[in-house]
């Protein structure tokens, strides 16, 4: 993929050792799509799309603390990947609220809510039907 290709908003590596971005692995943020490139000779590409994600969690584990780094873990409708950890990267509080801003704006525009991104749940399961009459 070329850098032109995209629009970058945010991008960054999986930090290591020392809080040092040593790693094969690259994650990008455009105004749509949240992407994680892996690997060196093979390289493996997931996207989601950010009108897809339904929750976030940020994380900060002790040893990335110590090297200000965090986590976010990232829960969506799709497919291939319900849930994502994207793992030690810098300033971590801000990436989370960025991508919350271009969630929204991509939610505003496709005019989506966290509610339609929900699975149908019938009510009829949650009633007790024992006390039902049958008809003869």
């Amino acid at each position: 993929m070329k850098k032109d290709e995209f629009n970058y908003v945010w991008t960054d590596k999986k930090r290591t050792l020392f809080g040092w971005p040593i790693s094969f692995t690259r994650y990008f943020l455009t105004e749509t799509k949240f992407i994680t490139r892996t690997g060196f000779l093979s390289v493996d590409e997931d996207e989601i799309d950010l009108y897809k994600i339904t929750d976030k969690k940020v994380r900060f584990p002790f040893f990335q603390r110590l090297f200000k780094c965090g986590s976010i873990i990232i829960y969506s409708r799709d497919a291939d990947t319900p849930s994502k950890e994207v793992h030690c990267i810098k300033n971590v509080r801000q990436v989370s609220e960025l991508i919350d801003k271009h969630l929204n704006i991509v939610r505003d525009k496709y005019g989506i809510r966290g509610r339609d991104m929900m699975g149908f749940h019938d009510h009829y399961d949650d009633v007790d039907t024992s006390n039902d009459f049958d008809i003869v």
